[in-house]
């Protein structure tokens, strides 16, 4: 048995392992590259990107940012896709909660989806603060249909905030006023 087997092995005797979609922490800007590698050793991954303007002193541009930076979704099949995972270039360590690695829901992974890729909904935000007061309310209508969310008034824009409860985040953004009805 080789070195490298045996450090594998240890982890999976000490490590509660569990498959499913985990957070991964990577150096900063370079999401897009850990994610690239990943997939070319193929495990999936998952990099949420919105647009943003850029401004420089003499011109505008739109570009794709990471809504979260830093983070990388990783699914994780195996305890050596887990270890696999760590070891790609830029890759740091996974998001831990107390002893608890991080873990997303299939659920929360494709309404992450939905809403990075709806024309519908603009001006996404991350807030990593949840808000004190607000009202809960039930998107009937768009790619977030069914989803509970809580609304804020800020400048004649009405913003939800969509928890993601296993990120410990919120995502802010802008959705027509009609496409939400009082949650019961």
């Amino acid at each position: 048995m080789t070195e490298g087997s045996e450090a594998i092995l240890k982890i999976n005797l000490t490590m509660k392992f569990n498959s499913g979609w985990h957070v991964l922490y990577v150096k900063s800007r370079w999401e897009k590259r850990v994610c690239d590698f990943l997939e070319g050793i193929s495990i999936t991954s998952f990099l949420p990107k919105m647009k943003t303007v850029q401004q420089w002193s003499d011109r505008k541009k739109t570009i794709l940012k990471p809504l979260f930076p830093s983070y990388v979704f990783v699914y994780i099949k195996s305890p050596l896709d887990f270890h696999k995972a760590l070891s790609v270039d830029g890759a740091c360590c996974y998001i831990r909660f107390g002893k608890e690695y991080a873990r997303v829901t299939e659920k929360e992974i494709n309404q992450i989806k939905l809403l990075v890729n709806s024309k519908e909904i603009q001006g996404i935000e991350l807030n990593p603060t949840f808000p004190k007061i607000g009202e809960v309310k039930k998107i009937m209508h768009g790619p977030l249909s069914g989803l509970d969310c809580e609304i804020i008034e800020a400048e004649n824009y009405n913003k939800i905030i969509v928890r993601i409860s296993s990120l410990h985040q919120n995502i802010l953004a802008t959705i027509p006023l009609n496409s939400f009805r009082k949650a019961v």
